[in-house]
């Protein structure tokens, strides 16, 4: 196996694992619609089922379909991502954050197979504004994603640089 899917695969692996045993734990240690205050006012340890996506998108109990339409959503992204990383230049910070989103797309993928929706676990608020709840596979694909955005961002500034050094000594 080559090294950017070894980067890829190791850090999948992490996310998942950390993901799935951070679920374990909270749907054994507090009941489903069930509270644990940590921080009052700030912080709870929550059980919770989200059928649709971030922010609650399509979080109905009514409608059956978004259980396919996410399913597809996570096979399309992981091709994407595989496709990603077989035709990008050896870049380990890009394959890191992409195997992140990798790790939290099949975690929360995992928990859609197992319940039919992704347990949530983290709830932030202050007074009455609540954060929506996310868990550790959330977390994954926000930090992959921003990782991977910036590799990118930084890869396209560095050949404009070049371009124009280059243009400016003609």
């Amino acid at each position: 196996m080559s090294r950017r899917y070894r980067i890829l695969v190791f850090f999948a692996v992490i996310a998942f694992t950390l993901d799935q045993v951070s679920k374990y734990l909270i749907v054994g240690a507090v009941p489903e619609h069930g509270t644990i205050t940590v921080i009052p006012g700030f912080f709870d340890l929550v059980n919770i089922r989200n059928r649709g996506a971030a922010f609650g998108f399509l979080n109905r109990a009514d409608i059956e379909w978004q259980f396919w339409l996410f399913l597809a959503a996570t096979a399309i992204a992981a091709w994407a991502i595989l496709t990603l990383v077989r035709d990008a230049d050896e870049q380990p910070l890009l394959f890191t954050g992409l195997g992140l989103v990798l790790g939290g797309a099949v975690g929360n993928m995992t928990d859609r197979l197992r319940f039919r929706a992704v347990v949530d676990f983290l709830d932030f608020y202050m007074g009455g504004w609540h954060w929506p709840a996310f868990n550790v596979a959330d977390m994954a694909i926000c930090a992959g994603a921003v990782l991977s955005c910036f590799v990118l961002w930084r890869k396209s500034g560095s050949g404009k640089n070049a371009s124009r050094k280059g243009a400016s000594s003609l």
